[in-house]
């Protein structure tokens, strides 16, 4: 008997949201932790608004240099894979040209009809 699992359609998200929440809460509280002893040392009282000042800066350099650039080239090849470039177009005409020489070694006499009925069905944009 199988199991019914239930999927969320947004698991991914959901999980990724939460390392984010957890990781910037992290980085927050460490950050006060580190801003402390930065100013024990310099024997000056800790203040709420030098830290956050101090923190958003660093958190906001830190998105820019790995979050942004990340996004980048994630968003960036993404475009470029599906919305047609010359490279993704050379990948899918030979993935066809293999799928053609296999339907007609698979089945020689039928191939050519399947091809043009598959060509009918599919035009190439």
């Amino acid at each position: 008997m199988r199991a019914n699992r239930e999927r969320h359609p947004r698991g991914y998200l959901w999980i990724t949201l939460m390392f984010f929440v957890f990781s910037l809460f992290g980085h927050w509280i460490f950050a006060w932790f580190a801003f402390v002893d930065e100013q024990r040392a310099l024997q000056q009282p800790p203040q709420l608004s030098e830290y956050i000042i101090q923190t958003s800066r660093d958190t906001l350099e830190n998105w820019q240099s790995e979050f942004l650039q990340l996004m980048w080239q994630v968003g960036g090849l993404a475009t470029f894979l599906y919305v047609g470039s010359p490279q993704s177009k050379e990948g899918d005409e030979r993935k066809e040209e293999l799928l053609n020489l296999i339907l007609q070694r698979v089945d020689p006499e039928n191939a050519k009809q399947l091809i043009r009925n598959l060509e009918k069905r599919y035009p190439k944009g």
